[in-house]
């Protein structure tokens, strides 16, 4: 499950980037695109990249620079990569995308982001009639209904599987003639298309577009598949039009994606600083210094600084090299690993009311820490401010979260939640508040499930019991 223990925080599961150029050394480019997406995944990575008829294939456990210590070397024209936190699957070596299969129809390299809903009836029905698989992970019964599809070409079988899978899905896949990019039809995970010099690019987000000096073209739609190849770029509306009901997962702007990325044409650094604004205009308390938890509260901690004159300080110190940790067995260990992350300042929170700004709590463990943590630096106050509303009910469209029960705002009230975490004050930020921070994205285009548990795509009942359907 891609959930960090230490940190209380949710992580998206994955990133996906895909290139057509045949004047490029396209695997370094997706190598570049991934690096610039790592923050979407770092448990494993993998590049596929292939000239139409042959594909080299290279992945690994970890971060990208110990996933892939050697690119392919295939002289190729086409490329998928992908990085990934395990959502439905267990964190395996065998579930590393991107997944590689040749068939009668021909070959193709499919790199998914999302979590499919009804993934596990498609995978008995297939299991039933005869088929096998490899992997846990719910992205294997994308390429099993694009082989069995009776379509009469790939861009067709492909458009064909997709009507028939549910939940979130932004996919990028080489055949043996084009990179095709499909987005579900709510668009819930995000996935965009760049131009190089002479081809072009997909991407689940604008800012790995930089990194090889692409031209950011657009946002694909919801129930939108593009087909790029030697021709240029196709595209075809693949999904049901009653289907097309855009649903964009809010947590995108909130922590998930990169700041200086935009999505569907909202630039998340100013969403963020627009959700610190909010949380001042929400509480306009009275203190002497603006912190954030780093480094994801730092950009609303920004706009909160700003809208109400406090200054801002860095009062916590993120330590950048302790690596991924994960669950301890006691309170204790817990603490310590809390500490090994993050030290406070004695000689800038001494004696001081802070505005501590973080972008949710999930569990509440490790605010409490952190809190502790401050006044025993000589905090005098801290009012906790929390640039989301309160997270009530489980995801279930690509980010895999903890059994309701385990969310802490689906048990306790926020006063309850203040006493545990032992903050002076606490404040969420509303829903009106979220929206007017999210100004270029209409309300009804965005998903709110986790906060107000409305599933625009039915979620099986195993799944909002939180029962996971790992398969293996």
């Amino acid at each position: 499950m891609n959930y960090d223990p230490i940190f209380d925080k949710w992580h998206e599961e994955c990133g996906v980037f895909g290139v057509f150029d045949r004047t490029v050394d396209v695997a370094r480019y997706v190598y570049w695109g991934l690096f610039a997406l790592q923050h979407r995944g770092q448990e494993s990575a993998g590049i596929a990249i292939t000239d139409g008829n042959e594909v080299a294939l290279k992945k690994g456990m970890g971060l990208l620079t110990e996933a892939i210590k050697e690119l392919p070397t295939l002289k190729s024209h086409m490329g998928t990569g992908h990085v990934r936190y395990s959502t439905t699957g267990s964190n395996n070596p065998r579930n590393i995308q991107p997944l590689v299969i040749h068939y009668q129809g021909g070959q193709i390299a499919v790199a998914h982001n999302g979590n499919l809903t009804n993934a596990l009836g498609i995978r008995r029905q297939l299991e039933a009639d005869g088929s096998i698989f490899q992997t846990t992970m719910d992205s294997e019964v994308i390429v099993n209904l694009i082989a069995r599809s009776k379509a009469d070409t790939q861009e067709e079988r492909i458009a064909d599987a997709a009507r028939q899978i549910e939940g979130a899905f932004s996919l990028v896949i080489t055949t043996n003639d084009s990179l095709v990019g499909v987005r579900d039809p709510q668009g819930f995970r995000p996935l965009c298309l760049g131009k190089t010099e002479h081809g072009y690019v997909l991407s689940s987000e604008s800012c790995a577009f930089d990194a090889i000096k692409a031209e950011f073209i657009r946002d694909i739609d919801p129930g939108e598949m593009v087909i790029i190849d030697d021709r240029g770029v196709r595209s075809t509306i693949y999904a049901e039009p009653q289907k097309i009901d855009k649903k964009l997962c809010v947590f995108e702007y909130i922590y998930f994606a990169r700041s200086d990325s935009k999505i569907d044409g909202q630039s998340v650094y100013e969403t963020r600083l627009n959700m610190g604004r909010e949380l001042y205009n929400e509480t306009k308390y009275d203190a002497d210094i603006v912190m954030s938890i780093p480094d994801s509260g730092t950009t609303a901690a920004l706009g909160y600084a700003r809208a109400s004159g406090i200054p801002f300080a860095e009062g916590l110190i993120k330590n950048r090299y302790s690596g991924r940790t994960f669950i301890k067995p006691n309170q204790e260990e817990r603490e310590l690993a809390v500490r090994m992350k993050l030290n406070a300042m004695p000689e800038v929170v001494g004696g001081k009311r802070i505005v501590l700004i973080d972008d949710s709590i999930v569990r509440g463990t490790t605010s409490g820490l952190i809190v502790k943590m401050l006044k025993e630096a000589g905090a005098k106050e801290i009012y906790m401010c929390v640039s989301s509303p309160a997270i009530e009910y489980s995801c279930h469209y690509g980010i895999d979260t903890s059994v309701r029960k385990e969310l802490i705002a689906a048990t306790h009230t926020i006063e309850e939640i203040r006493d545990y975490i032992k903050a002076d004050k606490l404040h969420y930020l509303s829903k009106e508040g979220l929206c007017r921070a999210v100004s270029g994205v209409p309300e009804a285009d965005l998903c709110f499930a986790c906060f107000n548990g409305d599933y625009s795509v039915d979620v099986p009942t195993e799944q909002e019991e939180g029962v996971k359907y790992v398969l293996e």
